[in-house]
């Protein structure tokens, strides 16, 4: 049995297209606690968290999308993964992926304080590789993986005393990377596995390498799980869809794995905009895929309806 907790985080200052705040509630009413308790864990729902005041942004690109707010929810959230990975497996229910920039560098912290190297799984169409000195859109849903790896630009942000190396980082499902973050990633050594190799090799075979070095390194895993990882036919609640991203099967293939690794340590829900949903569908299957990574095997799932 695993103490999860659930720690809301309706994120929605990341990017302009509003509705992610309605995230964490979504994830609620599609069932999250009830299907994580039936597999025998202690689930405790922590509620959504909450902010402090916009922090003041000085120095950083006036085309930046509320940056003051994106820093107050790094701030906060920051505080409360490194708080919950002390008893539990926080589970962080988004919210748009802005609020990885908080999440990931609070494990990181925790992770560093205990003496574990910290691994990142970045389950997304995008590399989210941009700094705010690269980024056209001002999006900053496009920047975690950057921050917690060290680069560059974020000098407002709350200092990482050690980044995650970059080839603690793999990237799956990757299919939409603007010239910036391209260049970027050549230059770095992120292990990135876009939806072309996975149609020649197959989703397990770079996840399972992946996951053999986290088990060798006696690695902490944090994973980000995004909803545009998932094909938009299965997974239409997301305002950034990118067609081509991973099927049913494949998402539940990756989750399975990840579970029977016992690697896990702790993971995101993000870009869940339940406004964009059909019938509630996508939070459904991320209610689904949850369970999968934390132990529901697939002759266990349930029947969904969408009546």
């Amino acid at each position: 049995m695993t103490h999860i907790s659930l720690i809301g985080a309706p994120v929605d200052s990341g990017k302009t297209t509003r509705g992610c705040l309605m995230g964490p509630d979504a994830l609620r009413v599609a069932g999250l606690i009830e299907a994580l308790a039936s597999l025998g864990h202690q689930v405790s729902d922590l509620g959504n968290l909450v902010p402090g005041a916009a922090v003041a942004a000085s120095g950083l690109p006036a085309h930046l999308h509320q940056p003051g707010e994106t820093l107050a929810w790094t701030i906060a959230l920051r505080e409360a993964a490194q708080a919950a990975m002390a008893d539990s497996l926080p589970v962080f229910m988004g919210g748009d992926h802005a609020l990885s920039l908080g999440t990931v560098s609070g494990v990181m912290a925790h992770a560093e304080a205990i003496g574990r190297p910290q691994f990142v799984l970045w389950l997304d169409a995008h590399s989210d590789f941009h700094t705010p000195l690269t980024t056209s859109s001002g999006h900053l849903h496009g920047t975690p993986v950057a921050y917690v790896t060290g680069r560059p630009g974020f000098d407002t942000f709350p200092p990482i005393a050690t980044p995650v190396p970059d080839a603690n980082v793999c990237m799956i499902g990757i299919r939409s990377v603007d010239a910036a973050e391209h260049a970027a990633l050549i230059d770095s050594d992120v292990a990135v596995h876009d939806m072309r190799q996975i149609d020649e090799t197959g989703i397990g075979a770079p996840l399972r390498r992946f996951l053999d070095r986290v088990a060798a390194a006696g690695g902490m895993l944090h994973v980000s799980l995004d909803v545009d990882f998932l094909d938009p036919a299965i997974a239409p609640a997301v305002g950034t869809t990118v067609p081509g991203g991973a099927t049913f099967r494949e998402a539940h293939l990756v989750m399975e794995m990840l579970h029977e690794s016992a690697l896990v340590t702790s993971l995101d829900l993000v870009e869940l905009n339940p406004f964009l949903d059909d019938r509630g569908r996508t939070a459904a299957l991320m209610v689904d895929l949850t369970a999968s990574l934390l132990g529901r095997r697939v002759f266990d799932r349930p029947t969904p309806s969408f009546a």
